[in-house]
């Protein structure tokens, strides 16, 4: 398999689900800060001109966060990565990550990193970029404490057991220290049991960010 990647992107949970699955696999770093993929030859290969992107070992390709992860740990349930023997928990799992995903991922986030892409007058006016970023905070604020109140206790998102759900609230978690949004405190432990995992560690010191 073969892991197209970039800096400060949601596909560092993808990396770690490699690493936690076993699996062999290549990595391809892809300069996104430097719109890389949106030129040829990344933009030939995936039209939607982002990462992740998976090559599997047939030569086929998977995009899409939720998606990628599914196959993975479908394909290796030895890993032990969803609970395919619990409907309510796997319910709850994809429901926390489609509101992760859906709407602190691709709403929120973007309005901090990106304020131009929501108001074009973003580009040239910092006091329009300023109030597009704290937008942007604010619903990152309400959607983390919505999952907080979700994700109960802990350890992981759906108790005790390890998922694929707990990288996509990685990716986005780490998120937070670098655009000024404060994450309630038993999300602030995932994130620390999380970066205490050997798979996660490995990841966040190969994308120099350990």
């Amino acid at each position: 398999m073969k892991l197209y990647w970039g800096k400060h992107t949601c596909a560092i949970g993808i990396h770690i689900l490699l690493e936690e699955i076993g699996a062999p696999y290549e990595l391809a770093e892809i300069d996104v800060k430097g719109h890389e993929n949106t030129r040829a030859p990344f933009k030939d290969m995936n039209p939607k001109q982002k990462v992740p992107v998976l090559i599997r070992d047939d030569g086929s390709r998977l995009t899409e966060y939720a998606t990628i992860a599914a196959w993975l740990a479908s394909e290796h349930k030895d890993a032990n990565l969803l609970p395919f023997e619990n409907l309510e928990a796997q319910t709850r799992m994809y429901e926390a990550m489609d509101y992760l995903i859906g709407t602190l991922h691709a709403l929120a986030f973007p309005r901090i990193f990106f304020p131009e892409k929501f108001a074009p007058a973003a580009k040239d006016d910092a006091a329009v970029a300023d109030k597009v970023k704290a937008q942007g905070r604010e619903m990152a604020t309400k959607g983390f404490a919505i999952l907080g109140e979700a994700f109960g206790s802990g350890p992981w998102v759906v108790g005790e057991q390890f998922t694929i759900a707990d990288t996509a609230f990685f990716y986005a978690e780490r998120w937070c220290a670098e655009t000024g949004v404060t994450l309630p405190a038993n999300l602030a432990d995932h994130l620390a049991r999380m970066k205490a995992r050997p798979s996660v560690a490995k990841v966040m010191k190969a994308w120099g960010e350990a």
